[in-house]
């Protein structure tokens, strides 16, 4: 059997449907974010990078980069593989501490991406409580999609952020049944917040656990950057907080946090933490750090939020459409693959502005979109500079335009 003509039929359908991703070679330069090299065909230059998940640009803080070239000098480059075999490092404890209080929690437990931490912890948790549900908003990440799916736990949607649903999905179970309510904070392609409040309301009123994602919160929002749960007050009553180290951090790496009996529980039975080689010590160094600052600092908080509102303002402005959210992400709604595809490329040949066009399976067919997350790093230049290549390309693509 020919299995390479079955992957390209269906790679040559993805590219049909205007679904297929293309990545941009990029080259980051410490001291540069959001500028970055892009290579092309005939040669490289530099674009300004307008859809990176390293929020407040920590990744190339001077803080962040000491700390980790520190620790690569003191302990060398790797851990040398799981904690389970090689022991654990001192800075995977160092740093677990330092996000248990983030949160304030008992504890934290390192994995090795926000993925794994969600995979591993819904899986483990829904497979070794008995008669487990888990109650899932509809706008779930795959991440966690897929943990409670190999859990092999009785699954329940709700509907998206709607705490009526959820409370009549709650209603109809057995009280006796072990529940698990699972969100995010902030939805990563809508940019939406969810009531934490009024559903941590409604899972006490049940006696479920509550399991929060705050992969696109934390480092963002509270006093101390430990989430949008710090900031509504809430975060005390949420059983498990889990969140990453490689967006708003700036480093690698995913965790969860709850109490020490839990983070145990986890760690003894969850096989993505005991079979997965650890962090490098470096990294956990390098996180700590970034940590620590944001949770003194709002200088960076204060100014990505002054440049989203700039670049809302302007999009309005322009009559450019973009879903309105309370967040740090800014969809701009193309509601097309393929002019989606050409948008994108149109802005990184001719306009050296580099933003991943977003399309199915990651947004649903038909709300296809640009996904702009301003730093506090981009300029009011960089900023016109955007809306000065977007308002040409709606003009020459005859694109639509909000309605105001």
């Amino acid at each position: 059997m020919d299995f390479d003509a079955l992957f390209n039929a269906q790679l040559d359908q993805l590219k049909q449907d205007g679904n297929y991703r293309y990545f941009a070679d990029l080259e980051r330069a410490c001291g540069k974010f959001p500028k970055a090299a892009s290579h092309f065909e005939d040669g490289k230059r530099d674009v300004t990078v307008w859809c990176s998940n390293d929020y407040l640009g920590m990744g190339q803080h001077p803080k962040v980069v000491d700390a980790m070239c520190e620790a690569v000098r003191r302990t060398g480059t790797g851990a040398g593989g799981t904690r389970n075999i090689s022991g654990t490092n001192h800075d995977h404890l160092l740093l677990e501490a330092e996000l248990a209080d983030l949160h304030g929690k008992e504890a934290a437990l390192l994995f090795t991406s926000g993925y794994v931490s969600n995979w591993a912890a819904l899986s483990t948790l829904g497979s070794r409580l008995k008669d487990c549900v888990i109650l899932s908003d509809a706008g779930n990440h795959a991440s966690m999609i897929e943990g409670i799916r190999h859990s092999r736990a009785t699954k329940v949607i709700w509907k998206h952020n709607d705490v009526a649903d959820l409370e009549a999905k709650l209603a109809a179970l057995p009280a006796d049944v072990p529940k698990i309510v699972a969100f995010e904070s902030v939805y990563s392609m809508d940019g939406d917040i969810a009531p934490i409040e009024a559903i941590v309301d409604v899972a006490e009123k049940y006696g479920a656990m509550t399991y929060l994602d705050e992969v696109h919160g934390v480092g963002l929002y509270g006093a101390r950057g430990g989430g949008v749960s710090e900031r509504d007050g809430v975060a005390d009553r949420i059983t498990l907080i889990e969140g990453t180290l490689g967006k708003a951090f700036g480093v690698v790496g995913g965790y969860i946090t709850g109490s020490a009996a839990m983070c145990d529980f986890i760690r003894s039975f969850a096989s993505g933490f005991i079979f997965t080689t650890a962090l490098p010590p470096a990294v956990a160094a390098a996180a700590r750090a970034s940590i620590v600052h944001l949770k003194n600092s709002d200088a960076e908080r204060l100014q990505q939020r002054r440049q989203v509102a700039r670049l809302r303002a302007e999009l309005d402005k322009a009559g450019i459409p973009h879903l309105e959210n309370d967040s740090h992400i800014v969809p701009v709604m193309i509601k097309d693959p393929v002019k989606c595809r050409m948008l994108a490329d149109y802005l990184m040949t001719e306009w050296n502005i580099y933003v991943q066009p977003i399309n199915y399976p990651t947004v649903p067919k038909g709300t296809e979109r640009l996904r702009f997350t301003p730093s506090p790093l981009h300029t009011d230049e960089d900023i016109e500079h955007l809306m000065m290549a977007l308002r040409t390309l709606w003009r020459q693509c005859a694109m639509s335009r909000a309605v105001a």
